[in-house]
């Protein structure tokens, strides 16, 4: 895969969205999976709830118009933090930097005041790897709750 790839922030389409409910990590990465798509718009929940989708959530695409991953914009006060994801199939091609960096800058343009960060689980090397690269910098480690139990992270801060 070209490092050299440029991505592209669009709002998320439903088809996007039901498109993201079916990729499939390898463990230990399953932990960022989606429950399916028809389960996450009865239950009206994260981008399956329309209108939160619209105001937080965007699709990811390579220059050849394909979506390669996620990302929401979270408004917090003078932070907006990010969540995002890249396609399985994407991942560990060195591609990320210029991923975390198209999804960086785009919080970047929508609220240029706002801090920008993000949270990672400690373990996932990979993808502070390409956080580091990208611009961002460990600013603080905690353990907060999540479905497996209390886990810890690292908050990192956008060094644009």
């Amino acid at each position: 895969m070209n490092s050299d790839i440029r991505f592209y922030v669009l709002p998320m389409q439903e088809a996007d969205a039901a498109q993201i409910c079916t990729w499939k990590y390898d463990p230990p990465y399953n932990v960022y999976g989606w429950l399916p798509w028809e389960q996450m718009k009865a239950l009206e929940i994260e981008f399956g709830h329309p209108e939160l989708r619209r105001k937080q959530y965007v699709s990811v695409i390579d220059d050849m118009d394909r979506l390669c991953g996620f990302a929401q914009y979270f408004p917090m006060q003078g932070v907006t933090r990010l969540g995002l994801g890249m396609k399985p199939s994407r991942c560990g091609r060195g591609t990320g930097s210029a991923f975390v960096r198209a999804v960086a800058e785009e919080a970047r343009r929508r609220q240029p005041q706002d801090e920008i960060d993000l949270e990672v689980l400690t373990w996932n090397i990979r993808a502070i790897r390409a956080y580091e690269s990208a611009g961002f910098r460990i600013t603080d480690t905690y353990e907060r709750q999540t479905p497996e139990g209390m886990q810890p992270f690292h908050c990192m801060v956008y060094e644009d």
